[in-house]
């Protein structure tokens, strides 16, 4: 089936190219984008499809790379940094992902969530029990969301909480045979960090990763310097990245959340493998980890996505993270400007989960995956932005914005949330 939307339309499928369009027209069949320009030069094209008129800002949805679906519950838990914050709180927590009927719970809040906030892709973690993806996987299935996710690997990790090196390889195994090629789904193979991990899982993990050329690894790498302190020791590391580069764990496939604390050398063996970076400014100034540089990480062509990182994160609005964002750039002394902030959450973040022919900028051959901006949603946002030409209006919602502004969701060309 073929129909159309029309509104103003605006996307930002490269880092350096906007493609606005006040009065556009996005053309979908079978959840597919067909084209994607002014009405007036695809209206004659089109004439005879459907077309729903839809007011508001059309942006690509937003694409999270990276966040814990079984923190939801913990979401703004306070006091500690990383390492107590994890023993105090989410550890505790996730010992209860245990139960599948809790998982299939909070897998179903959660993804609503997610839908209400206009995102429509994510790299997800789950917990350490084989259970919690199949109810994610389960949940995103019936949703047809495009979420990558994977059991979590952690020999190391607390009590209730630790599995084996033969669990990992079995258990992961299982998951990508269950998952493989169903709807939009894909699998990530997740240590948690190279702390909770003996050198034998890591092995697991190199190994899972070569064996399975379709899947991701996602991790955690550089966030607290006490946690960069301890990683070094352990392995005799010159740098946090050695201890997985070891591994086979730094590659192409490979998407490594926050990399706060990195040198040169780190930063350029990233560029060099290929690997990304999922940029969360929210949790790292939550946790006191520190603030990302971005001009570091593009000095070393380091491909960059944003993630809430919900549950140190603190808003699952992808707008309010694209503000953060900027926030976090001021203190670095640069300017992220508001198109590059839309590309990092969108068509940028794509790019760092290996998806940019399928999601992300609207281009034709691409899903159908859309959300609609209201910059009216307050009235605070209405008084900001009338009359405001589009970089203002689109900088004042990253800024003043939640999920208020979505008003609406589309999967594949389908509504799937409407405010």
């Amino acid at each position: 089936m073929i129909h159309a939307f029309r509104g103003e339309i605006l996307t930002t499928p490269a880092p350096d190219l906007v493609q606005h369009y006040l009065d556009g027209l996005l053309v979908v069949e079978d959840g597919l984008v067909v084209a994607l320009g002014a009405y007036a030069d695809l209206a004659g094209r089109f004439g005879d499809v459907p077309v729903e008129p839809l007011s508001g800002l059309i942006v690509p949805g937003f694409i999270d790379t990276h966040i814990h679906y079984p923190q939801t519950g913990r979401i703004a838990a306070h006091g500690q940094q990383l390492l107590s914050w994890l023993e105090q709180h989410i550890f505790p927590a996730e010992k209860a992902f245990a139960s599948r009927a809790h998982a299939d719970h909070v897998a179903a809040f959660f993804l609503d969530e997610l839908l209400r906030n206009g995102t429509t892709s994510a790299l997800v973690f789950a917990t350490v029990h084989e259970g919690s993806v199949d109810a994610l996987f389960e949940a995103a299935l019936s949703r047809n969301m495009r979420i990558i996710s994977g059991k979590v690997l952690m020999d190391l990790g607390p009590e209730g909480l630790r599995d084996t090196p033969e669990a990992a390889r079995g258990e992961s195994e299982a998951l990508i045979a269950r998952w493989r090629g169903r709807g939009r789904l894909g699998y990530a193979v997740t240590p948690r960090f190279a702390l909770t991990s003996s050198d034998a899982q890591l092995r697991v993990a190199g190994d899972l990763l070569a064996a399975h050329g379709d899947v991701m690894m996602h991790t955690h790498m550089a966030e607290n310097r006490g946690e960069c302190a301890a990683v070094e020791a352990r392995f005799g590391a010159a740098h946090y990245i050695d201890a997985y580069d070891r591994f086979g764990l730094v590659g192409p496939r490979s998407l490594f959340a926050h990399c706060i604390h990195m040198n040169d050398a780190a930063m350029g063996r990233m560029g060099q493998a290929g690997s990304a970076i999922a940029f969360c400014p929210t949790s790292n100034l939550f946790l006191g980890s520190g603030l990302f540089d971005l001009t570091h990480a593009d000095r070393f062509g380091v491909c960059v996505g944003l993630g809430s990182d919900v549950g140190a994160g603190t808003s699952f609005s992808m707008l309010a993270t694209q503000g953060e964002a900027y926030k976090v750039c001021q203190m670095r002394g640069s300017v992220l400007d508001p198109f590059r902030a839309l590309y990092l959450a969108t068509a940028g973040g794509a790019r760092a989960l290996g998806l940019s022919d399928r999601v992300g900028g609207l281009q034709a051959g691409q899903e159908a995956d859309f959300i609609v901006l209201d910059p009216g949603a307050t009235p605070l946002l209405a008084m900001r932005t009338q009359g405001a030409g589009l970089a203002e209006k689109l900088f004042a919602m990253q800024v003043l914005g939640d999920d208020r502004c979505v008003a609406r969701t589309y999967i594949a060309g389908i509504l799937a949330h409407s405010r």
